[in-house]
């Protein structure tokens, strides 16, 4: 509080300068400009986290998400909408005499719907579901990919070089029923997909 006195205290003493109204003028333009992204990622999929390991049943993903659901989405899903989220990994070698090698390409879907008679919320990849009774704890289960399996054993993937894993999670408009898939062209907040994760990983 004693900061900000002092702050608007040194705005006053000035005001009547002309080179303390551009300085003023400036300043705003410089925060406004600062809260701007900030705004922009109040909604979306980041990714914090990413790693791949090798077993003895193939290959397994583990990555930590991070998702900002705009309140237009909850409130669809408690309306009965079912929400499609969809993890993409592919492993990738660069190749300067042909297209990029790419041994592994998978998606997994993950299903998002509710049950109003039961007032529970349903986690589903395909056959195998968890019921909560919050969205948050959907959102919280939905950001952890534990033991994702990506690829067999049998997969080759040669010894000792170098590849590159990309990761990311979008929503599936395409999955949306037909009136919602019209709203997702028109609006931004059905617009929820992250940025291609990127690593290194050699085998």
């Amino acid at each position: 509080m004693r900061d900000a006195a002092a702050f608007h205290s040194f705005f006053r003493s000035i005001s009547g300068k002309p080179w303390a109204l551009r300085l003023r003028h400036a300043l705003v333009v410089f925060f406004l400009a600062m809260a701007l992204p900030f705004s922009a990622l109040a909604e979306g999929i980041g990714v914090r986290s990413a790693t791949l390991e090798a077993t003895d049943e193939g290959w397994l993903l583990d990555a930590q998400f991070d998702i900002q659901f705009s309140p237009r989405l909850e409130e669809a899903v408690t309306r009965g909408v079912p929400l499609y989220f969809v993890v993409d990994f592919e492993l990738s070698r660069p190749r300067w005499y042909w297209f990029d090698e790419k041994p592994v390409r998978i998606s997994q879907t993950y299903k998002i719907s509710y049950t109003p008679l039961l007032r529970q919320y349903r986690l589903s990849v395909g056959s195998v579901y968890q019921n909560f009774t919050r969205f948050d704890e959907v959102k919280r289960v939905l950001e952890r990919i534990r033991g994702m399996q990506i690829a067999d054993k049998g997969v080759y993937v040669a010894k000792d070089v170098g590849y590159q894993a990309n990761l990311r999670m979008r929503l599936d408009t395409a999955q949306l029923p037909k009136p919602f898939q019209l709203n997702a062209v028109a609006s931004r907040d059905w617009s929820l997909a992250s940025d291609w994760h990127r690593w290194s990983v050699t085998p």
